[in-house]
């Protein structure tokens, strides 16, 4: 939904909740997709339940960096979110998401130093990027996002690359 949109519904959402409730809408109480309600209910000492989380590696993935996030099994119980040791990625695998990883550090550096330079060397390292642009295309893409974002980037003193 666009903002507009959300503008508009501001002052005219409690009047459509009080028309839906007056046409005798139904009101689902199935439990949907999500599973927050679950990890919730395990928290406050229901049954314990088991997900895959987004998790600060602890060595839980020993050959990823500490720190990185890393999606591992979680035991969610009375006692907390238990992030579940989940052993190491294969070589080919690790390369790969050590080097995102990486670049992912880099990028966020740069973000809270406001070095322009080290967010066109990420961009650089982004594999991806990288199988499709030539460092010049890069360069001039980095370049012209800075630009057309400059009033968004207070951080960065200047967009020189």
């Amino acid at each position: 939904m666009h903002t507009s949109e959300y503008k508009r519904l501001e002052h005219t959402w409690r009047d459509q909740v009080k028309q839906w409730f007056a046409e005798g809408a139904p009101f689902p109480l199935e439990r949907g997709e999500e599973y927050a309600a679950c990890i919730i209910n395990a928290l406050e000492g229901g049954e314990p339940y088991e997900f895959n989380g987004n998790v600060p590696n602890t060595g839980l993935v020993p050959n990823l960096p500490l720190g990185c996030c890393v999606e591992v099994p979680v035991l969610a119980n009375r006692k907390g979110l238990n992030p579940m040791y989940a052993g190491a990625l294969p070589a080919q695998c690790a390369a790969i998401t050590n080097l995102n990883a990486t670049v992912e550090e880099m990028a966020v550096e740069a973000a809270v130093t406001g070095n322009s330079r080290l967010v066109l060397q990420a961009i650089l390292h982004d594999p991806l990027t990288a199988a499709v642009l030539s460092l010049a295309e890069i360069k001039e893409m980095v370049d012209a996002m800075f630009h057309r974002n400059r009033d968004y980037l207070p951080q960065f003193k200047s967009f020189g690359i």
